[in-house]
């Protein structure tokens, strides 16, 4: 993850966290500060992103960095349907690897993608020698958000649907609206 990409980058250096073990990571806790709220905010489509926090675990993996989070995050959001605002709490758990260009722990190119929905997710290829974990929080806040908000209660009424305008509707008009003889 780029921190030139990110709304939230909180950079660390792999070198810093290699030393760090799985059973004792380095820990890592992010709060996002005004400015990074209102960024995630406009880059997310949210009314306002009032709170996003993390826990983050970093432990060396192979040449590279694992990271094991939990965040939680308070989002106002548009109903879709009746054009309110209203808030949503959201949280979610992730863990990510990621390993240096070059790495022979990158998964290889593949000129055919095959998808195993079981399947580990392969290591993110960094560019550099350092990270974005706040990025990381950010993109998983991303994914959480319906792109479709709906405010609990509200339900969608279709429209009547129009008569079928025929050719002779207008004739018939005339003819219902003739006086009787």
């Amino acid at each position: 993850m780029s921190g030139a990409t990110s709304p939230w980058p909180v950079i660390v250096r792999v070198g810093e966290v290699a030393r760090f073990s799985e059973a004792h990571p380095m820990h890592r806790r992010l709060v996002a500060d005004e400015a990074a709220r209102k960024a995630m905010a406009k880059a997310y489509d949210l009314v306002s992103l009032n709170r996003l926090e993390a826990e983050l675990d970093l432990s060396g993996w192979f040449d590279g960095v694992r990271i094991d989070g939990r965040w939680s995050a308070d989002i106002v959001q548009t109903c879709g349907v009746t054009l309110e605002d209203f808030p949503t709490t959201l949280s979610g758990e992730f863990t990510v690897r990621a390993v240096p260009e070059g790495s022979r722990h990158a998964a290889p190119p593949e000129p055919e993608v095959e998808v195993d929905l079981d399947a580990e997710d392969p290591p993110d290829v960094l560019e550099t020698d350092t990270v974005d974990i706040g990025g990381y929080v950010a993109e998983h806040l991303a994914l959480e958000i319906d792109p479709f908000p709906r405010k609990p209660g509200a339900v969608f009424v279709a429209p009547e649907p129009e008569a079928e305008a025929s050719p002779f509707a207008a004739l018939l008009k005339l003819k219902d609206n003739k006086p009787k003889a």
